[in-house]
């Protein structure tokens, strides 16, 4: 790695010198714009508004705006004698709790190396905000701009997080939250318990970026002039049922929860359950006193129809003895 920057971090009567080198870069594929016919690359042309012409990149010049329209054209040398593009120094003016800067805010890394032969001062600031769990917020100016950023420690290294302003972060102001939907005790309390059956660690090195590798595999396959997915993939991977709102939302959380052997019922779900139990209850006893009251009758009617029935039978067996003196 190349540095980008070297100055020293000065916090009250302490300097320490460092070199200052990107942490971060981007991953991504970049296309490039191509003539559809045969692929040629197509040329970006810098040309003037008025009439067309083309202008060299050694004739182009930045210019701002003033205040009265005026297009100001600055050079190099005028932008390199700004006062704050002169200083080399990443000024510390206070030490925050780590966790009152929101990551909202958070913009491009930067590590920082000890640039003098000797790492004690690097080392002694690196140890004292580990052990005060404090954020180092520093001004210092890169690139011709004065940046606002965290001074923070990261895998035994000091890192220097550059943060947006306050004015590049936009309002929050969204019309689908302008009035919030209520929710259930329960199903707070069942989305906590989906939450615990989730919770982990943190471990970067398990995901990746599957868009990238797959158009790293189509690139491969349409350069080798074949086709990298067939159709059935295509229709698996875009076989979802949209975005509509779940209509059971506490079923739906109960069974994320069973489907991860979670523990899926709860206090609540007991309450609210029983509480409907009551009134079936008594609905069941209401019920079972009018079938016994319609029983009731049945049963009498019963008797009376089997107690005229077995009259005649006794009848009958009295005429035997009479058959037996003819024999």
């Amino acid at each position: 790695m190349r540095s980008i920057w070297k100055g020293e971090v000065s916090f009250g009567l302490v300097n320490v010198p460092v070199k200052v080198y990107s942490a971060t870069e981007d991953h991504d594929l970049h296309a490039r714009q191509v003539d559809k016919k045969d692929g040629v690359r197509i040329r970006y042309k810098k040309v003037r508004d008025d009439n067309g012409e083309e202008v060299e990149f050694s004739d182009i010049a930045k210019a701002y705006e003033s205040e009265d329209g005026e297009m100001v054209i600055l050079t190099k040398e005028d932008l390199a004698s700004l006062p704050v593009e002169q200083s080399h120094e990443i000024e510390v003016t206070e030490f925050v709790p780590a966790d009152q800067v929101d990551p909202v805010a958070f913009d491009n890394a930067y590590f920082l190396e000890p640039a003098s032969r000797s790492n004690r001062a690097y080392v002694l600031m690196r140890e004292a905000l580990e052990s005060t769990d404090r954020l180092a917020i520093c001004t210092f100016t890169l690139r011709n701009r004065t940046r606002l950023c965290a001074l923070r420690v990261y895998k035994d290294i000091l890192m220097l997080q550059t943060l947006l302003w306050p004015d590049e972060i936009r309002p929050a102001i969204l019309e689908g939250l302008d009035k919030e939907a209520k929710v259930r005790p329960q199903e707070v309390k069942m989305a906590a318990s989906l939450i615990e059956t989730m919770a982990a660690d943190f471990e970067p090195e398990k995901y990746e970026d599957d868009y990238q590798l797959q158009l790293k595999e189509l690139i491969e396959a349409k350069a080798a002039g074949g086709e990298a997915f067939t159709v059935a993939e295509r229709e698996e991977a875009s076989d979802d049922d949209g975005d509509d709102e779940v209509a059971d939302l506490l079923a739906a959380l109960r069974a994320s929860v069973k489907d991860r052997g979670g523990d899926a019922e709860s206090d609540d779900d007991d309450e609210d359950s029983s509480s409907k139990k009551k009134p079936a209850k008594k609905s069941s006893s209401s019920s079972a006193k009018k079938s016994t009251a319609k029983k009731a009758p049945a049963k009498k009617a019963a008797a009376k129809k089997s107690a005229a029935k077995k009259a005649p039978a006794k009848k009958s067996a009295a005429k035997k003895p009479p058959a037996k003196k003819s024999a």
